[in-house]
């Protein structure tokens, strides 16, 4: 169903028939939120919903006269009221007064939406009547503070989410302070849920917590200058018997990149304030008279039908009106990234060979990673120096470049745009460009870094890199650009701003972040970025708008990359997220895992490796190159697929030493999957794991094929005995309610060896019997 706004007096409701939101604004002139979840019918008054009972303790406002605002759900709580919780507004005039009292003035329907001024965003499909979402925009004003607040709310047709942002202008003559703006506020009747939240650290992000509401305030939230390893800008309420295929939950997640604060307060009547926002605790931001700040897009999502529901949700809003076209539909090329294979000890002759070597194998793009500029031979030099270092190119990029080019292979190049090394040419000319107190000695990351912030809040800083590396990406003709960043913000000071504006430093520097990607895709539009940021450090929806692949993680082992690649699915799409085969062992945890089990993990996302291939023999030549058809084969998929998770390597179950991990996608005609299957650890005398399948077609006949990518000829129709064990045909009904049992005797042709051992995997391809994958 399309998206309706649908208005009464004195009502809002927003619809679409998967989920509503009605507002209702009291006779104060305050805006209430009735109702948010799944799809009601309309009626002309839903007064009769509100909670209005006062309590004796409870303080009484006197813009509301009887009412008290603590006792309401607001749809978009200031302070300085009787509203004692957590609120998302806070002003300050120039009297130091924070007392706002807004109120409904005006509203607007918008068919599509209005992008966020220097701020990425969604976007329409379409214009106009066209227009695949719809936008309700509600004016409050405090007359005699000074101050409007314009609630942007917009809805998509087909999609149980909804995008919200916030407009403050001052109105008055004098000078006012934002001490925080939330994004989001809003506010639920019950506090019988669950959080769930991605946090983790350096090589294990995105790690799923889940914890049941107490009384009080609790979430996730970062200062670091970016979204972080840490804590991911993104929290999910469930109630307590929802899993991933049922259950109602609920997710805030914000489109930003900078500091952000995801919390939950609830309170002694067991009510609930979910608010999503830039945290407010580094943060200020001065409006002179006339002045508007803009917060950051939030994204709501619902779904009835568990966790799986809420990605799926998701992931179809950041394929569809996000992640810049073509990249949000089509596969990403296959890479092999020098890193782990030659770290900063390159040169044109041996990069020329390592691409040759890829190219025999099937990748079809050599990444140049650090190590290529300046004088770059240690991580303790040359950033801000984005030229190309004659010793190791004497002619500079673009004879290799070309020569890769006449391979037919496609050329990337690795960035640290954002810092600086105090051994450069850069900070020589210009060490007033460093992020940081100057009464201060700066902290650079680590003895072996020693890098400092460029102070992105300047725009001749964003000038002169868009400038200078965009010059490198033309002269060299780049294809690609993995754009990295090893450092969180401290001594957050810059030279360029007065003492009343330090407060904006943080925020600043994500517009200025915003600026450069913004300038060097608007450049080179076909040019293909990917984020980094020392791995997961900057995996934002932010970033996705103009980086629609994302490195997830530097940690490539395997089983530890099945936790972050789970974790990460909870709000990103597969096909935007970076996976690479490296060589072993590991260079995070020592690891030894199979190249089968290093590839079936990478398969799901956008594929690659992390190796030299010239140094390859002869049998993982050939097995590397049928990995690299079978990623070709299953890529358009893994774009364009239905994710679900099928069983949580955070989840022990009763019978086994440690967790598997099972996940799927699903082709939107339902006619063909792919199913990947991990065990960390082998039981001993262990009971049978019976695999249900999701999202298939019940009615629908299926081919099922196990296949080993690392052996079988992706071509071969005589797959029995190649690697491949074909099974019976079997409805989609018994695959998603009997599954499939994974003995390992009896059903699995694993050559000599009955057992997989730890560290195994299983990858099944599903295909409708009158359909061809």
């Amino acid at each position: 169903m399309e998206t309706r706004i649908i208005t009464h007096d004195g009502q809002f409701h927003v619809t679409n028939g998967l989920v509503s939101h009605v507002i209702r604004i009291l006779p104060g002139g305050e805006p209430n939120t009735i109702y948010f979840g799944p799809a009601i019918h309309d009626r002309d008054d839903f007064s009769d919903l509100q909670e209005l009972a006062v309590r004796d303790t409870l303080q009484t406002d006197a813009g509301h006269p009887g009412l008290s605002l603590e006792q309401i759900r607001r749809e978009y709580p200031q302070g300085g009221s009787s509203d004692l919780r957590p609120c998302a507004l806070d002003v300050g005039d120039a009297a130091g007064s924070h007392a706002v009292k807004l109120a409904y003035d005006a509203y607007r329907i918008v068919s599509g939406k209005v992008p966020l001024d220097g701020l990425p965003s969604t976007f329409a499909n379409g214009t106009g009547d066209d227009a695949d979402c719809a936008t309700l925009e509600i004016d409050l004003a405090d007359a005699s503070f000074g101050l409007r607040v314009t609630l942007s709310e917009t809805m998509f047709d087909g999609l149980p989410v909804v995008a919200r942002s916030v407009r403050v202008t001052n109105v008055s003559h004098l000078p006012q302070t934002v001490e925080s703006a939330y994004s989001a506020s809003l506010d639920l009747p019950d506090a019988d849920w669950d959080m769930l939240t991605l946090t983790g650290a350096w090589a294990r992000e995105a790690h799923v917590e889940r914890t049941p509401l107490r009384t009080g305030l609790q979430g996730v939230s970062s200062i670091r200058g970016h979204s972080s390893q840490h804590a991911n800008p993104y929290l999910a309420l469930a109630r307590p018997n929802a899993d991933e295929m049922q259950g109602e939950a609920m997710a805030a997640t914000l489109v930003y990149s900078g500091n952000f604060d995801a919390s939950v307060f609830v309170d002694s009547y067991a009510r609930t304030r979910l608010r999503i926002g830039i945290n407010p605790e580094p943060f200020s931001w001065r409006l002179a008279p006339g002045e508007t700040f803009q917060t950051p897009e939030a994204i709501l999502a619902y779904s009835g039908a568990g966790f799986n529901g809420l990605s799926q949700a998701l992931h179809a809003l950041y394929r569809r009106n996000l992640i810049r076209r073509p990249w949000n539909a089509c596969r990403s090329p296959i890479v092999v990234n020098t890193w782990e294979a030659v770290h900063m000890a390159m040169d044109e002759t041996s990069l020329t060979a390592m691409a040759r070597s890829a190219k025999e194998l099937g990748m079809e793009m050599l990444v140049v990673d650090d190590g290529w500029f300046g004088h770059r031979d240690r991580a303790d030099s040359s950033l801000g120096d984005w030229f190309a270092d004659r010793r190791k190119f004497p002619n500079g990029l673009k004879p290799l470049a070309d020569a890769v080019h006449r391979m037919g292979m496609g050329f990337g190049l690795w960035f640290e745009p954002e810092m600086i090394s105090e051994d450069s040419d850069l900070y020589r000319t210009h060490p007033d460009w460093v992020l940081g107190d100057p009464r201060l000695p700066l902290h650079a990351l680590g003895v072996q870094r020693c890098q400092y912030v460029l102070d992105m809040t300047r725009p001749d800083v964003v000038a002169y890199l868009r400038r200078t590396i965009g010059d490198v990406i033309g002269k060299a003709g780049v294809d690609y650009i993995k754009w990295d960043m090893n450092r969180s913000l401290s001594e957050a000071y810059s030279r360029a701003l007065p003492p009343d504006r330090q407060g904006e430093v943080f925020h600043r520097y994500a517009l200025g972040y915003y600026r450069l990607l913004h300038g060097l895709a608007a450049r080179f539009p076909d040019l293909l970025i990917e984020s980094c940021a020392s791995g997961g450090a900057r995996v934002d929806a932010g970033t996705l708008a103009y980086a629609p692949q994302a490195w997830i993680s530097d940690d490539t082992d395997a089983l530890e990359r099945v936790k972050i690649q789970y974790g990460t699915s909870m709000m990103y799409p597969v096909g935007a997220c970076s996976n690479h085969v490296s060589a072993v062992p590991n260079e995070e945890t020592g690891r030894r895992l199979p190249l089968k089990m290093r590839g079936d993990v990478a398969l799901f996302g956008t594929f690659g490796y992390e190796l030299d291939p010239a140094l390859l023999d002869d049998g993982e030549c050939a097995r590397i190159s049928r990995q690299i058809d079978w990623s070709k084969r299953l890529g358009p998929l893994m774009r364009s697929g239905t994710f679900w998770r099928l069983r949580s390597p955070f989840a022990p179950r009763p019978g086994f030493d440690a967790a598997d991990a099972a996940w799927m996608v699903v082709s939107a005609d339902r006619r063909n999957a792919v199913v990947g299957w991990y065990r960390a650890l082998t039981g001993v005398n262990a009971p049978v794991p019976w695999l249900r399948l999701a999202g298939l077609d019940a009615d629908m006949r299926y081919a099922v094929t196990e296949v080993d990518t690392a052996v079988a000829d992706a071509g071969d129709t005589a797959m029995a005995g190649r690697g491949f064990t074909p099974w019976r045909p079997r409805y989609g009904d018994e695959l998603m309610h009997a599954g499939l049992p994974l003995t390992d005797r009896t059903t699995v042709t694993w050559g000599r060896d009955p057992f997989p051992g730890d560290g195994s995997s299983r990858l099944f391809i599903l295909t409708a019997v009158d359909a061809s994958l």
